[in-house]
């Protein structure tokens, strides 16, 4: 019975891995081969044929197979995985000097900047080219394309305030489906031109590759497209593990893209003419429209992984210090996993709009996609060097020969996918560019200001010790202080005191703790420190995945001897009025932007997830 229900378990991971893990590159087809013999690249014959589906076969078991499947899915933070976890288990392990610690943390920044690129790109090219197959129906739709796409993408973006959970149970069996039809249709074709199965054999890869010469960058920059999505099965880990997401991959997936990219292949070596559109062209005319709607579906759920993504990812960003204070919404009451960001939301809508309507095709897009992909894929590899030297304590030879050959690998993807920068490359790197720079300076903000108050404010224990033997009038109620810097006065206190006179019974000064690993054990959650009488330090811990609720962590302080009634407790919450001064910690620019950030973080309240109606406000300003 047991191992019926493990097997049952094992079946609903891999079907819900194929939904999430794997849209965006099982949509990948669509467009693939048309971008790599479309105009001016690749010859079309036979033998050009068979080594171009040759390199996208071995590409996928290099890339995909050998590289995330078998050796970066190890690379878990504590069963999670992702660029943001990937960098904190690299910090941690190989961080022994501060510069460092900070080098990979801003290599892991720059390498989750990137991924909002392709954010933007993803949903923007797989919902284009799915609509693109009503050129294939009749060219007079072809005016309509561009104004279908984005109303799919609007009601895309629009419903996921109501959250993913019921769309999120067809995701799986409609990507199944889509697979088996990318199988079928593949081996039509393979059964009819036989001769497409040369591809296995990867002389004929090593051989298209050699005899490109020069011409060699710009038809892998093409068939790079086939592997983008494959971050996915690294960043998704934490929701299905590793068994499912391998099974699914192993026996599901690569043959089913496999076979569909060998009969895209046949199709082309039997009628040259189908290169137009070879995916669209493999499907009798009939089921022409059944195909687009079926395509058009596989898309919306290959961009839906991405949207969630970039919340989780942002999320991540904040609870890390890398972004200022956002809304955050949960839609669910039983997965705390599935949240929306309305300003994350609506913005990558508009920057994805501009990208349908400005590149205008998926062709044009395909050269704005790929430079941001490749290059996370060449920093989670970087990155994953000083996880299995320093953290799995491997011998040097051995950690340099396991990574040496992806980041060879990694290296020529990235230059390959660079000389399409002039043709919409620099639009997804502009794109995390700016977000790495936004990142950055709210850090480095957070840490001049932090130093800034402490510099300022009194010390502490000191001043809560002399305080408590003053006998100020006490109020018979609880008073909570969140602060950045536990060590310093709150403002907020001092605040208090000087224009009510008066201090609360128990006095809370509280610091939340954001810790580079993805949970912290509710047992683990409080840190509890008795410092003067009627005050106490509590420091609240959270994992960067964990979901904040202060109320609920306070309940345990009675653990500690410290007993609260939280309807009798009021939050006092210092906001910092963040002033720019020249010669400060940063450049002017950099100073005005963080205090622009700082104006515009989104209410603490919210975040902590505090009651509104016990929280009182005060401001401070403070020069930076």
């Amino acid at each position: 019975m047991e191992k019926t229900t493990a097997k049952d378990s094992l079946s609903a991971l891999m079907l819900g891995a194929l939904g999430v893990v794997y849209g965006d590159i099982g949509t990948s087809p669509l467009y693939t081969m048309k971008e790599i013999f479309g105009p001016a690249k690749v010859a079309l014959d036979a033998a050009h044929v068979i080594g171009a589906v040759s390199v996208i076969f071995w590409g996928l078991m290099m890339v995909v197979t050998l590289k995330y499947v078998l050796l970066i899915l190890r690379a878990d933070n504590r069963g999670e995985g992702g660029i943001l976890a990937l960098t904190a288990l690299a910090a941690n392990a190989a961080g022994k000097t501060p510069r460092m610690r900070v080098a990979l943390l801003l290599t892991g920044v720059m390498g989750a900047s990137l991924f909002y690129g392709d954010s933007v790109i993803t949903p923007a090219i797989s919902v284009l080219s799915a609509v693109e197959g009503l050129e294939v129906v009749t060219p007079v739709l072809k005016p309509y394309v561009l104004p279908i796409s984005a109303l799919v993408l609007i009601g895309l973006f629009a419903m996921q305030r109501h959250g993913t959970q019921v769309v999120g149970r067809l995701f799986g069996p409609v990507i199944f489906l889509w697979f088996g039809v990318l199988a079928v249709t593949g081996l039509v074709e393979i059964a009819q031109q036989p001769g497409i199965l040369a591809a296995l054999n990867p002389l004929y890869a090593i051989s298209f590759l050699r005899e490109q010469g020069t011409h060699v960058f710009i038809a892998i920059g093409a068939i790079v497209l086939a592997f983008t999505g494959a971050e996915a099965l690294y960043a998704d880990m934490g929701h299905f593990g590793k068994r499912p997401i391998q099974f699914a991959w192993a026996g599901y997936v690569l043959p089913t893209l496999a076979l569909n990219y060998m009969g895209q292949g046949a199709l082309l070596m039997r009628d040259p003419s189908a290169v137009d559109n070879p995916f669209y062209r493999l499907f009798p005319a009939f089921w022409l429209i059944p195909a687009v709607v079926l395509a058009t579906l596989a898309t919306v759920i290959a961009s839906q992984a991405v949207i969630s993504g970039a919340y989780s990812m942002t999320k991540q960003a904040v609870q890390l210090g890398l972004l200022p204070r956002l809304e955050i919404q949960y839609t669910s009451a039983k997965e705390m996993g599935q949240i929306y960001i309305p300003q994350v939301n609506w913005l990558l809508l508009i920057v994805v709009l501009l990208a349908v309507f400005g590149f205008g095709s998926s062709t044009a897009l395909a050269s704005a996609y790929g430079i941001a992909v490749t290059m996370t894929m060449l920093i989670t590899t970087l990155l994953t060097f000083f996880v299995i030297r320093h953290g799995w304590n491997y011998p040097l030879p051995l950690a340099l020969g396991v990574t040496g050959l992806f980041l060879l690998l990694d290296a020529v993807l990235v230059a390959s996918c660079s000389i399409k920068f002039m043709e919409g490359g620099w639009f997804p790197l502009a794109a995390g560019v700016a977000i790495f720079i936004y990142m950055s300076t709210w850090r480095r903000g957070r840490e001049i200001l932090i130093e800034s108050i402490r510099r300022e404010d009194p010390d502490l224990l000191p001043f809560i010790t002399a305080l408590a033997q003053n006998g100020i009038n006490r109020a018979e109620r609880s008073a909570v202080y969140a602060v950045a810097n536990p060590d310093t006065v709150p403002q907020a206190l001092l605040h208090n005191i000087k224009h009510n006179h008066v201090l609360h019974r128990n006095n809370l000064i509280m610091n939340v703790v954001f810790h580079d690993v993805p949970w912290i054990d509710e047992h683990s959650r409080l840190n509890v420190t008795p410092l003067a009488p009627g005050f106490w330090r509590v420091q609240v811990n959270y994992g960067f995945k964990d979901s904040l609720d202060i109320p609920k962590a306070l309940e345990q302080c009675s653990n500690y001897g410290l007993e609260i009634n939280l309807f009798e407790t009021s939050y006092f919450l210092s906001r910092e009025i963040v002033i720019p001064t020249k010669n400060g910690g940063m450049a002017q620019w950099r100073e005005a932007l963080f205090s622009l950030m700082s104006r515009n973080a989104g209410n603490v309240a919210d975040f902590f997830r505090l009651p509104s109606n016990c929280v009182i406000e005060l401001g401070t300003r403070v020069q930076i």
